[in-house]
């Protein structure tokens, strides 16, 4: 009985040490044909035509993004109307132009974003069971979303940059017409409100300079920084430095009135906006505030009553 389970263990044994030793010499094997087919690789890239081998080793993003990201570009380009790229450029120059952006890239962000949530909208109600008529909607508003995205964080990007120019404006107009009454001219006069300023409106006066500096006219480089905004108040100095370079007016006294009426509009914009606050204030204190007073005060008396009466 003995003998039969040593035979068992020994059997045991050696079918345990068979199996081990066939895994080594099947591991070995595949380490030796990986680095076989590694070295290969490295072989027939040394052997490959110098302009096959830049092409391997150029990054990711040039040899599969930046093709899709041309190929987003086009569709983008076909999908929009013929005006559409100049209104785009409008926005991105009142947008001030920001980093990264640009009229391509717009366009391929737009096509990008439908594409990914008319894809999940698609999806969602896939998996969800949702009627055809609810899958055709919502992908379909889903999708038109995704589209104006882009738009619609363009145009809030110009709304802020041309609220602090709006801010920033008075300011800066004093600022100018001491200088240029203390007797530099527009041009240094522009220079020091640049240099001595910060935020959109400094560079908005840099980039006039820049623009005088390369050869433009200062009336056409005027008109063209009235162009790059919507900004009333902007538009209105501009066009009136325009009106005083072509009727020879001292730029000294048109500065002081335009500076004068921008702080009256500066004052009349803060008494518009508090005059506002009683109304605004309306909606959360109604649904807000006095529900929680009546609740506070009426709720003993309410809790009282009933115990009494019951």
């Amino acid at each position: 009985m003995e003998s039969s389970w040593f035979l068992l263990l020994g059997g045991g044994a050696i079918l345990v040490a068979g199996t081990l030793a066939l895994s080594v010499v099947g591991l070995a094997g595949s380490q030796r044909a990986a680095v076989g087919r590694s070295l290969a690789a490295v072989r027939a890239l040394d052997a490959a035509p110098d302009d096959a081998r830049k092409e391997v080793q150029r990054p990711f993003s040039e040899r599969v993004l930046a093709p899709l990201a041309g190929r987003l570009v086009g569709i983008g380009r076909r999908l929009v109307r013929a005006d559409t790229v100049r209104r785009l450029e409008h926005r991105l120059d009142i947008a001030g132009n920001p980093d990264g952006w640009d009229v391509p890239r717009v366009l391929g962000a737009k096509v990008l974003a439908m594409v990914i949530l008319g894809g999940l909208t698609l999806f969602w109600c896939f998996a969800s069971g949702q009627a055809m008529a609810v899958l055709i909607l919502a992908t379909g508003l889903l999708a038109a979303g995704g589209y104006m995205l882009p738009d619609l964080l363009l145009y809030n990007a110009g709304e802020k940059r041309e609220a602090l120019m709006q801010r920033a404006l008075p300011d800066a107009i004093d600022l100018l017409t001491i200088s240029v009454e203390a007797g530099l001219g527009f041009d240094a006069a522009m220079l020091r409100v640049a240099q001595q300023t910060r935020g959109p409106l400094a560079g908005e006066f840099a980039r006039f300079l820049q623009e005088t500096q390369l050869g433009l006219g200062r009336t056409e480089a005027i008109r063209a920084m009235a162009e790059r905004s919507t900004l009333a108040d902007l538009r209105s100095f501009c066009l009136a430095m325009v009106q005083a370079d072509e009727l020879g007016v001292p730029l000294g006294k048109v500065l002081r009135v335009q500076s004068q009426e921008m702080r009256a509009k500066r004052r009349q914009r803060a008494e518009e906006a508090a005059a506002k606050v009683p109304v605004k204030i309306m909606v959360p204190l109604v649904l807000l505030i006095l529900p929680c007073l009546f609740v506070v005060v009426m709720g003993p008396a309410a809790v009282q009553m009933m115990r009494l009466f019951s």
